[in-house]
Parts: C-alpha cells; sequence; structure tokens
C-alpha cells in the first residue's frame, strides 16, 4: 500500500527546498522503493521550445529516472501571466484543484511513495486556493517544513506556517545553519518549538557546497561575456559593488570571502583592487566598458574571472542576488551531497515514515 504521500513546502525561497526533495527521492530509491515526485505550482519558470516550464520538475525527472510527463508533473505553470489572469478572476480555483488532483493521482499509481515539492513559499497559490497546505489537504499529505534559521524571530515565521497545515505538519527541517546560530538553535529555539508541539526533524549545517552559486553558472544565467575565463569552477557567496576609491575598495573586499565584485568597466582602479583581494572569486564589469588590457591581464595571471554583463550596476546586482537567492546551481552533486546531510544531521525515517524504515541489523 502506497506510503502517506510528503509536501516538501519552505517558509521561503531559496532554502533548499527542491534539493531536501529530490535527496529524500533518492533515499526512498536506495530503499527499493518507487518514488514519484509532482510540483503542483511551477514557479521556477525558464524558456524553452516555445514552452515556460519549471526547471524543478525536469531537473527530478533526470534524477530520479521519472516517466511522467511534464504537464503531469507541473500541471500548473504559475507565471505572471497566470497570476494577472486569476487575479481577473479567469481562473477557476477549484477547476485547477481538480486538476492537481487528477495528475497526482495519475502519477501516484506507479509510486510507493509520491514526494510533492511545494512553491517557492508555502504561501505561494492563495489567489486560486493552491497554497502549499491547500494542496495537502486535497492530496491528503503530510508536510515537511524546511525553515533557514539566523535569529529567535524567524520563529514567527515557523509557527505561522505550522498553525497553517495543523495536524499534517510532520516536522520542520533547519537547513544552511551558520555556525553562529547553530548552538542557539538546538539549545533554545528546537526546544521552544517542541514545546509549543512543532517537532523539528532535523539542524542542517552550513554547506559550502551547497551554497552560492558557481562563476560559470552565474556567466550563463546573467548572460555576461567573459574577459578572462579564470576559474569557473569558483564559488560567490555574495556581491559587493565597488563604488569607493581604490585603497578603500581594497580594505572593503579583504574583509570578505567568496565574493564577486560588481563595478564599471571604467574603474580599473577598482578592478585592480578586487584582484588583489584573495577572498574575490569574480569581477562582473558593468556599462559596457573594457579595463585596460594590462589589467585584464593581472587577471589572467590569477585565475579570476573577468565578465561583462549587460545593464548598468545596480540592475546587474539585483540580477545576481535573485540569482543567488533562487538557489539555481541544482545538480546531481549538490542533491548527492543534500542526501549525505539528511542522512547525518535529520531523522530520516521520521521523514519517511516506518514503511520506509530501513530494516535493523537483527533484521
Amino acid at each position: 500500500m502506497p506510503t502517506q504521500p510528503i509536501l516538501v513546502a519552505s517558509i521561503a525561497d531559496g532554502t533548499g527546498k527542491t534539493a531536501v526533495t529530490l535527496a529524500l527521492g533518492r533515499l526512498v530509491r536506495e530503499r527499493d522503493r518507487r518514488v514519484g515526485y509532482m510540483k503542483p505550482k511551477g514557479t521556477r519558470l525558464q524558456s524553452s521550445t516555445g514552452k515556460t516550464l519549471d526547471r524543478d520538475p525536469m531537473l527530478a525527472r533526470d534524477l530520479l529516472e521519472l516517466d511522467g510527463e511534464m504537464h503531469q508533473l507541473e500541471p500548473v505553470v504559475y507565471s505572471p501571466t497566470f497570476v494577472d489572469s486569476a487575479i481577473r478572476g479567469r481562473e477557476d480555483p477549484d477547476e485547477l484543484g481538480d486538476l492537481v488532483e487528477s495528475q497526482f493521482r495519475g502519477l501516484a499509481t506507479a509510486a510507493d511513495l509520491m514526494l510533492v515539492e511545494g512553491g517557492g513559499d508555502w504561501t505561494t497559490g492563495g489567489i486560486v486556493d493552491l497554497t502549499d497546505a491547500d494542496v495537502a489537504d486535497r492530496l491528503d499529505a503530510a508536510v515537511l517544513l524546511v525553515a533557514p534559521y539566523r535569529t529567535g524571530a524567524d520563529l514567527d515565521n515557523v509557527l505561522a506556517a505550522a498553525d497553517a497545515f495543523g495536524d499534517r505538519l510532520a516536522g520542520v527541517l533547519f537547513n544552511d545553519v551558520s555556525d553562529a546560530a547553530f548552538d542557539e538553535l538546538e539549545s533554545d529555539a528546537v526546544p521552544f518549538l517542541e514545546r509549543r508541539g512543532v517537532p523539528v526533524i532535523g539542524v542542517l549545517p552550513h554547506d559550502r557546497e551547497l551554497a552560492g552559486v558557481t562563476v560559470g553558472d552565474l556567466t550563463a544565467e546573467l548572460g555576461a561575456s567573459v574577459l578572462v575565463k579564470g576559474d569557473t569552477d569558483g564559488h560567490i557567496e555574495r556581491f559587493l559593488v565597488g563604488a569607493m576609491g581604490g585603497d578603500a575598495a581594497l580594505r572593503y573586499f579583504r574583509r570578505t570571502k567568496d565574493a564577486a565584485v560588481v563595478t564599471g568597466g571604467d574603474r580599473p582602479e577598482i578592478v585592480t583592487a578586487a584582484l588583489e583581494a584573495p577572498g574575490v572569486s569574480a569581477v562582473i564589469l558593468t556599462g559596457g566598458h573594457r579595463p585596460p588590457a594590462a589589467v585584464l591581464g593581472t587577471a589572467e595571471n590569477r585565475g579570476v574571472p573577468v565578465l561583462s554583463a549587460p545593464g548598468d550596476t545596480l540592475s546587474v546586482v539585483d540580477r545576481a542576488e535573485s540569482i543567488l537567492e533562487s538557489g539555481r546551481a541544482r545538480d546531481a552533486g549538490t542533491v548527492d551531497r543534500m542526501r549525505e546531510l539528511l542522512h547525518d544531521h535529520a531523522d530520516v525515517d521520521a521523514i519517511l515514515k516506518p514503511d520506509d524504515a530501513e530494516p535493523d541489523a537483527d533484521g
């Protein structure tokens, strides 16, 4: 008999929800169970071959070796056009809900456990009565809530979501928790939540392999041209705007790591300062200007990529931050690493239910 489906929801976009969902899928397959996947609301959209599709179901179909068609895995394309249409009353919430249920039932016939990925955050879909809480009710799913934690104030959002999911909430998984916040979370926040009846099934530490974006991925996402190739596997977790003098810039850049400096191509002194800072993984030039050949030569000697991105500095920073926040650098490697973190730092059996638990050593 199929196990109750699990809906993986998120407090906010970019919390690692997709990696968690697909890592759970890998764990299910390792237990010789058939896994199914669905993302009712496609929110991470890209255009391909004339169609707008969500990248997450495409990745799931590949990594979990699924046979479902995209219209089954992603029945509602939650695009800006769809949102506008819904606001104008041109989308019927009941029909959309029935569509989600119908496609779910079709996929579930070939699975022992269905994993359902929520929208960008758990409230997405409210305009058509398809929040993650609504979907969980329709599909009779248990809910795993993925949440960040930086300070105790983050628990406000966790409690609000827990109240919305009610008895369907199987547990909260805190992901990407920094060393500075880890002890407070485990010693104070977790007991607080459990006293409030909110179970916590894992606390995953910050992991460099899962954070940020590679230079190569960022280049593709920004549509940037490469002036100096450098190390395209370099890791970027933050962006710095170079808008001060050269000496001040160097002091500023030296206080950070895993950063990309965004500055106008007509600021060679800023580029030079960035190249001298060991924590700068790339330089992104804006405004269509190209720095002197000597500056680019220095970058090449030091193996630091230099990109030229269309737009002004502010717009490029906004786009780059959006890429970073959306967690677009997802692939088999990140899913494998998330699988390891779940195995080591979360109660996987509590998530997958006893029917899917690994057998005891005694048999």
